[in-house]
């Protein structure tokens, strides 16, 4: 192992699909995370992992401990979604290939057939969303038809956010779009006036959004009760707020100072009263199911609140979450939360994953990404291979494609009911439930190289 031997390190990061974001020189005794700094300059919003051959580095990594003999070019893989949305809830799946052409399977209806606007998919794609513009299509009543925007959409979107039936865009001018259902954040005029300048991110519950402005101030539009009213917090959210997250009916914001401010539905975690003590201070990431969050500190422990029957209730595991948690991730229902020594700690119902008995053997080390889908979990550990669980017909069972999951995987996402991971060669496998995507053999052909994203 060759250890840093000067006060600076040089390292280039490089997406998988040969696109260099940035190189210079850091500080050997920084940690990891100006690394990931650097990397979401390049797409804002999004989260990623940082990979030195197959070693995961986290954000808490000293550069100095770094092993210089595996190089110092550091490959950045693009997880599905942004840094504040949940998993997919969707029905289908999409591919980004390297020539920026765009591949989809899974329900027709919502996504899967992309038939009437593929000539304007077959290049220049580099996010769903796209940075040159964007193409809708699936149920038109879901967000799928957006004529009505269609002006504002054909240049200069750098993000776009879904709930279940309205989409929002933040274009290069920082402003806002939106379209779909009124009812679900689609119409955004009573806030219009909030959203025409300085929106850094969006964020979804299932039916209102929530945008961080570049004053660390949010605005909230949307059903009210799921969300979209956010008066009742509204002093604590007029600055300093870095980041925003959402369950299915509440939002959690994490401020500069490393403090949490909860609202929305109660019973999906917008009150967070009875943990409020241990969300003042110290808070370094947070993450929501359909009915609760959790939140990571930067001593390592956790801190649920939501629906005790459901995953807000982490006490049958509380010894193992006071220390060394660094990621945390969730299903429906469900949390599971990677450890440093590479362990993997999970809660909630079986029926959504939250109980891992039957692979706790695989998961005790070298495990790197957690990705959940609907009821099931999928692991992604050092050695490139995966480990899955949680309900059998929504990708908790990969048994007949195991023999291409053993090596090589770099990437994993997921959706209502199936997962897709991406190969090192750029090759796509599916499993779960065929109707949402678990079925990708009618493009089979499209998926055998040169894919660098899966939503």
């Amino acid at each position: 192992m060759v250890m840093a031997t000067s006060s600076e390190i040089h390292f280039e990061l490089v997406e998988l699909s040969g696109h260099l974001i940035a190189k210079g020189a850091w500080n050997a005794i920084l940690r990891a995370d100006c690394l990931y700094r650097s990397a979401h300059l390049a797409k804002p919003g999004h989260r990623c992992r940082l990979l030195q051959g197959t070693r995961e580095i986290t954000p808490y990594t000293l550069l100095a401990a770094l092993d210089l003999s595996l190089g110092t070019c550091i490959q950045v893989v693009w997880l599905s979604g942004s840094a504040s949305d949940r998993r997919s809830c969707g029905s289908a799946c999409v591919a980004i290939k390297a020539n920026g052409s765009v591949v989809t399977w899974g329900r027709a209806d919502s996504g899967g057939d992309s038939s009437a606007v593929a000539p304007l998919l077959m290049e220049g794609v580099v996010q769903v969303c796209g940075n040159y513009g964007v193409v809708t299509w699936g149920r038109a009543a879901e967000g799928g038809d957006s004529s009505a925007v269609a002006p504002l959409l054909t240049e200069g979107v750098v993000q776009a956010c879904g709930d279940y039936d309205a989409f929002a865009a933040i274009r290069g001018s920082s402003s806002v779009v939106t379209w779909g259902n009124a009812a679900y954040g689609g119409n955004s005029s009573p806030v219009a006036p909030l959203l025409t300048e300085d929106v850094v991110q969006v964020c979804g519950t299932n039916s209102a959004f929530a945008a961080i402005k570049a004053n660390g101030s949010v605005v909230t539009w949307g059903n009210a009760a799921y969300g979209g009213n956010s008066s009742e917090v509204a002093p604590l959210l007029t600055e300093g707020v870095v980041q925003v997250c959402g369950t299915d009916g509440a939002f959690a914001a994490i401020k500069a100072n490393s403090s949490v401010v909860t609202w929305g539905n109660a019973a999906n975690g917008g009150d967070s009263s009875e943990v409020a003590q241990l969300l003042t201070e110290g808070v370094v990431q947070v993450c929501g199911t359909n009915f609760a969050f959790a939140a990571i500190k930067a001593n390592g422990s956790l801190v649920t609140r939501g629906r005790a029957a459901e995953d807000g209730d982490s006490s049958e595991v509380a010894p193992l979450l006071t220390d060394g948690v660094v990621q945390v991730c969730g299903t429906d229902g469900a949390f599971a939360a990677i450890k440093a020594n590479g362990s993997v700690v999970t809660w909630g119902p079986g029926h959504y994953g939250g109980n891992s008995s039957e692979v706790a053997a695989l998961l005790t080390e070298g495990v790197v990404q957690v990705c959940g889908n609907r009821k099931a979990f999928t692991a992604i550990k050092a050695n490139g291979s995966l480990v899955t669980w949680g309900d059998a017909a929504n990708g908790g069972d990969s048994s007949e494609v195991a023999a291409l999951l053993t090596e090589s995987v770099v990437q994993v996402c997921g959706n209502y009911g199936a997962f897709a991971a991406i190969k090192a060669n750029g090759s796509v496998v599916t499993w779960g439930n065929a109707a949402y995507g678990g079925n990708s053999s009618p493009v089979a052909a499209l998926l055998t190289e040169g894919v660098v994203q899966v939503f």
